[in-house]
This record gives C-alpha cells, structure tokens and sequence, in this order.
C-alpha cells in the first residue's frame, strides 16, 4: 500500500517512512485492517512518543488530515503544519498465528461453555478445533443412537426387527472403535497427565473392555446351546454422558451426586419410620384371618407388611389397602392415620426439600464454577493479545479485529466496530481486563443486521403496491383488529367443533367457511408482509401447513372422496388449528409468565430427560433380562389353553390378570420403556410389582422399589425443584432484575431492538419494528424505509462526549442486538443471577477442568475467610 504526505503529497513508502519517525506516531492500518473495522485513525489513535496523556492536545495539532477511499490503494495524509511530520504503520508488536490462534480458542470456549485443554502448537489446536466441528459431534450423537438402538434388533427383539447375532455383533464393535478413535482423538491435543488423570477417560475404556468381555462370553454360551444374558447392555447409556458433548447431563448426575449423601440421612429415618410402623401392622393385623380382595393374606409377614405401607406412602393403593383393616374395627383407621400423616406428608415433604435445597446450593456452585471458568479463559486470552499503554495493559482495535475475523472470517466490519464500542466503554481506545472480560457474553448475545425489507410486490409492481386500494388493505392487515377478528374467529372456530357430533350434517358447512377465512388470512398477510417476514414467525409457519394441508384435503375430498380415513386425517388438521389458541392465552399479561416458563422448561427438559432416560434405558435392561418371556399378551377372549392368564398359570386369580395388564411385559426394550414410564406415574405400579412377583419370587418386588426411589422420589423431584427455580428466574427476568452490563450497554447506545418505535396507536404489534415480542412481522431493528445495511466507519473521538458518541452509533449502524426478557437459555438466566454475586474481574480459583468440584479448591477459600459450602 501506498501512502501519499504532505502539503503537496509526497509519496512514500511505509518502510521509509518507519527510518524517519522521531516524535509522533499515527497508527494507520493497512486496506485489509481498515476495511475489517471500518474506520479510520482519530485523534484517540495518535500517541505522543515521548509525551503523556496531557499533551494530547499539543499532539493533535500535529495532525494531517487524511483521506480514505476503500477502493483506492492509499491513504491520503494532507499535511498543514510547516514542520515535516512522519507517519509510522501500527505500533503494536507483532501477533504471531500460534498466539492468535489460541486467544481465538480461549474466547470460543468461554463463549461455549467449554474448558480447555489442549497442548500449546499449532498442530494441537488444529486437532482440538477438528475435534470440537459440529459436524464431527453430530457424527458421535449419531453414533449414540445407533448403540441405544441396537436393543431393537437383539433378543429379545421387537416383532420383525431380529436380525442375526453377528450383525449386531459386528455393529457394535463398531461402535466400540468409534468411540476408542475419539479418545484417540482427545489424546492426541490433550497432555498425557491430563488425559489419563480423567476419570471421564478411564471410565470408557473399562466399560469397553466389560462389553468385550461380555459379548465373547455371550457367544461362546449361545454357540454352545447354553443360554447367555448381555448384561453388559445395560451400561451403553453410560459412554454417552463420559464423552465431553454430554456435559449437561452429566453436570445433572453430578448433582445427583451431591444430593445423595443429605438425601440418605433423611431416607435412613424414614425407612427406619416405615420399619417401625411395618412391625406394628404385622403384629396388629397378620394371623387374624384378614384377606385381600385376591384372596392373598393380609400382612401376612414382616417384608409383605413393609412393601404394602411403603406403597401406601406412594398413595397408590389407597384406601385399598386399609380397607380389610377398616371392615374388621373402625378404630383400625387410626393406625392408618398416623402412619401418612408422618411418612407421607411429613417424610416426603422433608425429602423434596432436602432435595430443593441441596439442588439449588449444587445448582449455583456449578454456574458459578462455569463463570470462572468463562473468565479464565479470557483473561487467558488477554493476557495473549494485551500490549503496555501508559503503564497498564489493553487490547488495542488491531488486535480485536484481528481475533474477531480468526474467530469468524465472515464477520463483517460494521459488526466487529459495534462490538468495539460496546466493549470499550470508557472510550480509551483500548479494552482493559475488565471490558475484555465481557466479550463472551456479548458473543452471545443475537446479531441482527437490517436489509432491504422492501416485498416481492414492492420491487416488480411498485405502482400496484403504492395504489390507494392496495395502502388500504395494508393499514387493514397491520391494524391490531385484524388479528384480534382472528383470534376470536378461532375461538368460535374450536366451539364449533366441541358443539358438533357425529351426525351433525350443518358444521361441513362451517368447516369449509372457517377454512376459506384461514386461507384469506394467510394470503392477505403474504400480500403484505412478503413471504420472508411471514415465514419468519413459527405460528405463521404453522397456519401455512395446517390449513393449507386441510383445504386441499377437503378439496380433494369435496370432489373425488375417499372415505373417513380421509375424514379423520381432515378432522386433526382442524383441531390443530385450535392450537392457536395458546397464542392467545400467551398474550395476556396475567398468564404470560407461565406461558413463558413453559417455554423455558421444554428446551431444558432435554438435559432431565436424558438423565430419566438413562435410568429408563438401564431398568429396562435389566427388565428384560430378568423377566423376558414370563408374562404374554394375546387377546382376552381365550377361555382355555396356554395363553390364559397372560400365558402365564401363576397369574390366575391375581389382580395383574383381572386388570388386564398382559400387554406390560418385558418382552422387548420398547414395551419395557412403557412399563418404565408406568411406573413413573405411579398410579397402580404396585399391581405391576406384584405381578412380575408372582411369576417369579417376592424379592422381583425389590427391583420395583429401586427404580421408584431413584427416578420418582430422587429424579422427579430435583426435576420439580427445577421447575420452581425457573419460575421464580423467569418472574424475576421479566422484571428486569437480571440484566447484564453488555445488555445494558447495548441498550444506552441505541442498539437494542427491545425498543419500540412510536406511531399511531392503532397500529398492531405486526408493524412494530423494534420489539422483542413474537407476535411481529416486522424485522426487528428496522426502521423508516427501506434500505441496506451500512455503516460509517469513522471512529469516535476518544476524548468525545458518550452521550454523543452513543446517539451517533445507533444512526450510522443497522446491526442491532436481539436482547429478550424471555432468555431462551435457562443456563444463561442462571448465570445472570449467581454471577452477580461475584465482583467483575474475580476469576476465583483455578479451574482445571469443568467435571471437578469446586469446593476442592480449599486454599482459595480460606485465603478470603469463608468456606466453599457458602457458595
């Protein structure tokens, strides 16, 4: 590049111009710096060498004035001054690719939530980034799945899925090579200590070697006529959550973990209560000739009497169990009394706050261990990209381009200087320890970027669109009373179909007149709207193949027919279309909070439900092995042979059989996972129970208890305790408590498109442009007419007012942030609230990897006089 100085502009080359630099120097980037961000040097870029901050001003005096074209190869530096001034390329030193490359990974993994652990070469971190590809992760989801699965295709296998030993034999040591090749993988960056110092690590290559082991002993006893059981199926479930892509389930097992040692002291005093109250009811009302309404003796020994009261806690059976008690003396109810008062209202009540609060203080001790961690990581990173400026360390502008365009090469210029500013918040031109800290966060924060919004009838048929009929139509669709006219209409539309029957003749009519109202919905809003913002909106999404599928479904019914299969299908694309009214209730203020915390739930069951379906998957492993085979299914109606009485004779004349629970077996992994879940409902387990104890021995009731302490009374309730902490999250988000100091920032600035613009009242919420509300067709963030994102690059005067600079950047920029009340990330709620309690620049103690516990590290504590178990 070339650079063109001084009164008559002389032209000079960098190299030259470096000989004579004495007293000033103007940091000037070359083309390709100078587009990334978009700007040029001001008077904050130009140092003094041998001044201070207080000659500044003396030092501006000094400048050129210099000119930029981006399509031209110079800068153009006009020199008024009567003395020659020199002009040097940046003062920063030079960045190698190694160090640039490993601030990048630094901030990539406090943004993602990971922690790192790799050697330092460029080798390295090329196999740790190959290592961390998205698509090499779905690979290995992929490959979950298939070992999960292959539970369909073995003995016992579900009906038409059986295939021979050897193919899922060899299938799964196929699997079992994969997942050795990705430790092979993991060794490859990280340090050998490290990497063998993993329990994570040592724990796969043993369950590897258990499955080996178990699949050779497995075909020599089937190959030699003996009958063999996998055991070793049960613990596929267990390679998923020890592989790093796992973590959030694994951090919930971990709370699990943690939980157990507080829930067990309480557990103990209640089985001991239960024991108790088993031995009074034994003594009371065994050996007196009382039966069950089976014909089975009434607590006819000591464990019939504990596993009958310990159902009672589960409220399973009563009063069935009280009632022969109650037909032989009404002052037997007394008994039954006192026992639910203490073991279920009190007991219980105890272990789900036991559990609540033993869950929250984990909870907050593992989001304040993945905020240190965040930080470390980029104080890591700065530490790398930091340069001395005036005795303190910074990251300059260069540098941050430079690590925003290696974290993402398509990152535009405009994006990178908004970010700038918004980190550097006093202005200085440079981020200090406690801006760069923010980085993470802002990251993750949602970028939108205005275009052009003009619609598809706007660019071919402006003429048609600016007509006065077709302005009209449009203030119609975006008035706030069109959508009210149909949200009332699917209000009518779902009466309609509750007052309907069967031998209605008059609601084919209806149907077809609510379905012709859709459909002019839907047009109207593409008309309007354009299909980009239409196809924006989820619900929008949802009207289009809902009632575009029901209206060529009636349409081809109306005039070919083809009978009630047809009929039916129709029939649930109409009541799904009644779905809509969860939007309506979703727009209430008083019932938005539970909306939107259901809304927070769903995504988020996916880390509790994997934790359920891992025990799931365990029990019904061992389900099959142990009771494959004993109870059959095959209709009701048979009155003799061998499938009488689920194929089973030991079921004759018990309530399994009178109930016609034949269908819950064991017989393959699905109809299992049906008992599973079962079973976690509660309701009636205990006839279950009962019945795989009859075809077996009274200890399979014991296999029972074990699945309901762990999934009911230990799962579902921290899975309860998390519904309360999202509710009390959710409610206090929406109040704005949890706001963060990038959010804030980004809202002082303009560039926040939670604002909404002020108009004419009767316009809806479709033509709200800046809102963080669903219910808007509009882009968020634009504005005024359309137009094409751009920014001026000019960056702002460092000794400038904030104020000024703040209202300038919103008009010069069409990149906006989506900042929402409702985070759709419940972890990141989280961290808003616990990382609040936490000074700004603490990094807190050492985290050396994210599956270690916090409390470990002591010294730190002790160091700031207080104790771990305070967090």
């Amino acid at each position: 590049m070339t650079i063109l100085i001084g009164p008559r502009y002389k032209i000079m080359d960098i190299s030259a111009l470096k000989e004579n630099l004495q007293s000033v120097e103007i940091s000037i980037e070359e083309e390709e710096s100078v587009k990334q961000d978009g700007t040029l040097p001001s008077e904050s870029s130009v140092h003094h060498r041998n001044g201070s901050p207080g000659d500044l001003k003396s030092t501006v005096d000094l400048l050129p004035s210099i000119s930029y074209d981006s399509n031209a190869e110079c800068i153009e530096v006009c020199n008024d001054a009567e003395s020659s001034t020199t002009v040097d390329p940046p003062a920063d030193p030079p960045l190698s690719d190694l160090d640039l490359m490993l601030a990048a990974t630094y901030v990539e993994d406090a943004r993602c939530g990971r922690h790192s652990d790799f050697k330092i070469s460029e080798r390295h971190l090329k196999m740790y980034h190959l290592y961390q590809n998205k698509w090499g992760q779905m690979v290995l989801y992929a490959i979950f799945g298939i070992h999960l699965l292959l539970a369909l295709f073995e003995k016992p296998a579900v009906q038409g899925l059986e295939v021979s030993l050897w193919i899922t034999m060899a299938v799964e040591v196929a699997v079992l090579c994969l997942y050795l090749f990705r430790l092979a993988h993991i060794s490859i960056f990280t340090p050998l200590t490290r990497f063998w110092s993993d329990t994570k690590h040592i724990f796969i290559f043993v369950l590897v070697a258990l499955t080996v082991v178990d699949m050779i002993i497995y075909v020599g006893l089937v190959e030699s006529g003996s009958f063999g059981i996998r055991w070793s199926r049960a613990f596929r479930p267990l390679f998923a959550i020890n592989f790093p892509e796992m973590k959030q389930i694994r951090r919930s097992f971990r709370n699990l973990r943690r939980t157990f040692p507080d829930l067990i002291n309480v557990l103990g005093l209640f089985f001991f209560c239960l024991s108790i109250f088993s031995l009074m009811g034994y003594k009371l009302f065994g050996g007196r000739g009382m039966k069950w309404v089976d014909g089975r003796p009434y607590f006819d020994t000591y464990w019939d009497s504990i596993f009958d009261l310990y159902v009672l806690v589960t409220t399973a059976n009563n009063p069935d169990i009280m009632m022969p008690a109650y037909d032989a003396s009404p002052y037997y109810v007394i008994f039954f009394v006192l026992f639910l008062v203490i073991c279920f209202f009190i007991y219980m009540n105890i272990i789900l706050a036991v559990i609540y609060n033993n869950y929250r203080k984990h909870l907050k001790n593992e989001v304040k261990k993945t905020v240190y961690s965040k930080r470390q990581q980029l104080s890591k990173a700065f530490d790398i990209l930091a340069v001395n400026s005036s005795s303190r360390q910074i990251v300059t502008r260069n540098r941050f381009v430079q690590l925003m365009k290696q974290i993402d090469s398509e990152k535009k210029p405009a994006l990178i200087n908004v970010l700038w500013i918004i980190l550097d918040t006093d202005g200085s031109e440079g981020l200090d320890r406690g801006e760069f800290l923010k980085l993470a966060d802002l990251l993750n924060v949602e970028v939108i970027e205005v275009v052009d919004r003009r619609i598809w009838v706007q660019k071919f048929f402006p003429s048609l669109y600016a007509s006065e009929p077709s302005q009209f139509l449009c203030r119609v669709v975006k008035h706030r009373y069109f959508q009210i006219f149909f949200d009332v209409l699917t209000l009518v539309n779902a009466a309609v179909i509750g007052i309907s029957t069967n031998s209605s003749s008059w609601d084919s009519t209806a149907e077809w007149i609510f379905l012709g109202l859709f459909m002019m919905e839907i047009i109207l809003k593409l008309y309007v709207f354009g299909p980009r913002r239409f196809f924006t909106r989820l619900w929008n999404v949802f009207d289009f193949v809902v009632i575009g599928a029901a209206f060529m479904m009636a349409a081809v019914e109306a005039g070919i027919g083809l009978g009630s299969q047809s009929r039916l299908s129709l029939d649930v694309l109409l009541v799904l279309r009644v779905l809509r009214l969860v939007k309506i209730i979703g727009s209430v203020a008083r019932f938005k909070i539970i909306v939107h915390s259901i809304n927070k739930i769903i995504p988020s069951l996916l880390t509790y439900g994997g934790v359920v379906m891992v025990f799931y998957y365990i029990f019904a492993i061992i389900g099959v092995e142990s009771f494959q085979g004993l109870v059959r299914f095959s209709g009701y109606d048979n009155k003799e042979g061998t499938e009488l009485f689920c194929g089973n004779k030991k079921l004759n004349n018990t309530e399994f059989w009178h109930v016609q629970y034949c269908n819950n077996n064991f017989n393959n992994i699905i109809r299992a996972l049906i008992v599973m879940f079962e079973l976690t409902v509660v309701n009636q387990w205990h006839v279950i129970a009962y019945g795989f104890a009859s075809v077996t021995n009274s200890w399979a009731r014991l296999y029972f208890v074990v699945f309901h302490l762990i999934c009911v009374i230990v799962v579902l309730n921290i899975f309860t305790a998390f519904v309360l902490e999202v509710f009390i999250l959710e409610y206090s988000a929406n109040r704005g408590q949890f706001e963060s100091q990038v959010e804030k920032k980004i809202q002082d600035i303009g560039l926040s498109i939670r604002r909404r613009r002020s108009g004419n009242s009767a316009e809806s919420q479709e033509d709200l442009v800046a809102t963080d509300s669903e219910n808007s067709e509009e882009d968020p963030g634009a504005s005024g007419p359309a137009r094409t994102a751009k920014i001026d690059g000019d960056k702002t005067d460092g000794g400038a007012d904030p104020d000024q600079i703040s209202s300038d950047i919103a008009a010069k920029t069409d990149v906006r942030f989506l900042i929402s009340k409702r985070v759709k990330n419940v972890e990141v709620l989280l961290q808003k609230m616990f990382e609040k309690e936490l000074a700004v620049d603490e990094l807190g103690p050492s985290i050396v990897n994210l599956d270690q516990d916090l409390e470990d590290e002591r010294s730190f504590y002790n160091n700031r006089n207080f104790s771990a178990w305070n967090l």
